[in-house]
C-alpha cells in the first residue's frame, strides 16, 4: 500500500544524483592514469564500442547514467561522460620499479590496458595525468619531500600536506612530459584506508581536470579581446559622427546595425565558453579548499601555485566577458540616441509637411470661395436667361410685357435667392460636420 502521493517523474533520478559518481576505493601503493578527452562530435555509442574492447558484455543501457566502472581482474577502469568532455580513469597496482627510491621512473610500459587502447579513445586529449600513491612515514615532511624531489627528477616541484590534521603529502611539477602525461605523487602512511585513498585521488584528478577546462577560455578571451578593441573604435567613430552630425543618419544606422550584429555574433559564439570558464574556476577553488593544505618550508603549496598562475588567466577571461557585455550596452545606448535623433528629424519633417498641408488647405479654401462667388453669378445668369426666354414667350403669346425690362427687374431678386440658397447649404453641411 502506497503511503505517499505518486512520485514526480524526476524524483528517483534527482535523489540518486548524489550517488552518480562515487569515489573509488584505492589500496596503496597504486598507479592511477587519467585521460580526459573532448567529446564534441563523439557519440555515446562510439565510447561504448571502445569500452567493449575491454568488456564485451557491456551493454549500452549501462552507460545511460554517464558513469561506468569496469572491474577487470587486477585493474579497474572508470568512464565518466560530462557535458564537454569524457574522463577515463585506470587504477592498477604500482610497478615494483616505480617506488619512492626510483628516479623519474618510466611507467607507461606497465599499463594493464591492451596496446593502443588509450591512443584509440575517441575524442581529443586535453588532460593526461599519472597519479602515483605510495606509503611513506610523514613524521619528517622535509625528508619525504626530498625523496619526492628525487623521484620527480630534475623538475621543480610544488608540494603541501593535505588534511586537518595532515594525513598525506602531495607533490607535483605541473610539467607535461614527452609522453603527453603529467605526474602527481601522493605519499601517505601505512594506516591510510582505501576510502581515504579514493577521496584523495578523486580530488586531485578533478582539480587538474577543472584547471585545464577553466583555461580553455583564455585563448578565446585573447582572440575576442582583439575583436572587441576594433569594435570599440568603430563605435567611438560612430558616436563622434553622431555628435558632430558628420554623416547621414542612414549611413550611421547601417554602420551601427553591422556593428551590433558582429557583437551579437561574438556573444552567441563565446558566451558559453566564458560562463563555463567561471564555473570551472569556481570548482577549482572548491577542490583546493577541500585539500585543506598546510605548507612545507621551501616550496609553494598547490593553492599558492594556482593563485599565481591561474588567477591572472581567469581575470582576463572575466574582464573580456565584461567588456563584451559593456560594449553591447554601449551599442544599445548609441542606437537609442540615433533613434531619438531620427525621431526628432521625422517630427520636424512631419511638422513642415503639416504646415504645407495647412497652407494648401487655406489656398484651396480661398479658391473654393472664389469659385463659389463665380458660381453664384453663373447660376444667376442662367436663371435670368430662363426668365428672359419666358418673358419673350409670353410676349409672343400676346401678353403686354417687355421681356428685357422684366428680366432686368428680376436680377437683384435672383442674385439674392441664389446667394441665400448657397448659404443655407453651407450652414447645413457645417452643422452635420
Amino acid at each position: 500500500m502506497n503511503t505517499l502521493p505518486v512520485d514526480d517523474p524526476l524524483r528517483i533520478a534527482l535523489h540518486n544524483e548524489v550517488h552518480a559518481r562515487p569515489s573509488a576505493r584505492i589500496r596503496l601503493p597504486a598507479f592511477i592514469v587519467l585521460v580526459g578527452v573532448f567529446n564534441n562530435g563523439v557519440s555515446r555509442e562510439q565510447e561504448w564500442e571502445h569500452l567493449q574492447r575491454l568488456q564485451p558484455d557491456l551493454k549500452l543501457e549501462d552507460m545511460q547514467g554517464n558513469f561506468v566502472r569496469l572491474r577487470l581482474g587486477a585493474y579497474t577502469l572508470k568512464w565518466e561522460r560530462h557535458t564537454e568532455f569524457t574522463r577515463y580513469s585506470l587504477v592498477q597496482p604500482l610497478p615494483q620499479d616505480a617506488g619512492l627510491d626510483a628516479q623519474d621512473p618510466e611507467l607507461l610500459s606497465f599499463l594493464a590496458l591492451p596496446d593502443g587502447w588509450l591512443a584509440a579513445i575517441p575524442g581529443r586529449t586535453f588532460a593526461a595525468v599519472k597519479l602515483i600513491m605510495l606509503h611513506d612515514d610523514l613524521s619528517d615532511p622535509q625528508q619525504s619531500l626530498s625523496k619526492a624531489r628525487n623521484w620527480f627528477g630534475e623538475h621543480t616541484v610544488v608540494a603541501s600536506r593535505m588534511g586537518n590534521p595532515a594525513h598525506s603529502l602531495v607533490v607535483t611539477d605541473f610539467h607535461l612530459r614527452p609522453s603527453g602525461f603529467e605526474r602527481i605523487l601522493v605519499l601517505a602512511p601505512e594506516s591510510t584506508s582505501d576510502t581515504r585513498g579514493g577521496r584523495i585521488s578523486q580530488r586531485l584528478l578533478e582539480l587538474e581536470t577543472y584547471r585545464l577546462m577553466a583555461l580553455r577560455g583564455l585563448p578565446v578571451a585573447k582572440a575576442v579581446g582583439t575583436q572587441l578593441g576594433q569594435a570599440g573604435r568603430e563605435l567611438a567613430d560612430i558616436t563622434a559622427a553622431l555628435q558632430n552630425k558628420a554623416a547621414q543618419d542612414q549611413t550611421m544606422l547601417d554602420r551601427l546595425i553591422g556593428l551590433a550584429a558582429s557583437v551579437e555574433l561574438i556573444t552567441a559564439e563565446h558566451a558559453f565558453r566564458f560562463a563555463a570558464t567561471a564555473a570551472y574556476d569556481k570548482l577549482v577553488r572548491e577542490r583546493i579548499a577541500e585539500l585543506r593544505e598546510s605548507p612545507i618550508s621551501g616550496t609553494q603549496t598547490i593553492g599558492e601555485f594556482m593563485q599565481r598562475r591561474l588567477s591572472p588567466a581567469m581575470a582576463t577571461v572575466a574582464a573580456t566577458a565584461k567588456r563584451l557585455s559593456d560594449l553591447s550596452e554601449r551599442i544599445s545606448r548609441t542606437s537609442a540616441l540615433l533613434r531619438t535623433r531620427v525621431d526628432i528629424a521625422t517630427e520636424e519633417q512631419n511638422s513642415q509637411l503639416l504646415a504645407k498641408l495647412t497652407k494648401g488647405q487655406e489656398l484651396q479654401l480661398r479658391l473654393q470661395t472664389t469659385v463659389e462667388g463665380l458660381s453664384i453669378a453663373a447660376i444667376s445668369y442662367y436663371v435670368i436667361s430662363l426668365l428672359l426666354y419666358l418673358g419673350k414667350a409670353a410676349k409672343a403669346a400676346g401678353l403686354p410685357i417687355h421681356p428685357e425690362m422684366a428680366a432686368g427687374a428680376f436680377v437683384p431678386l435672383v442674385l439674392w435667392l441664389v446667394w441665400r440658397t448657397n448659404k443655407r447649404i453651407h450652414d447645413k453641411l457645417r452643422s452635420e460636420g
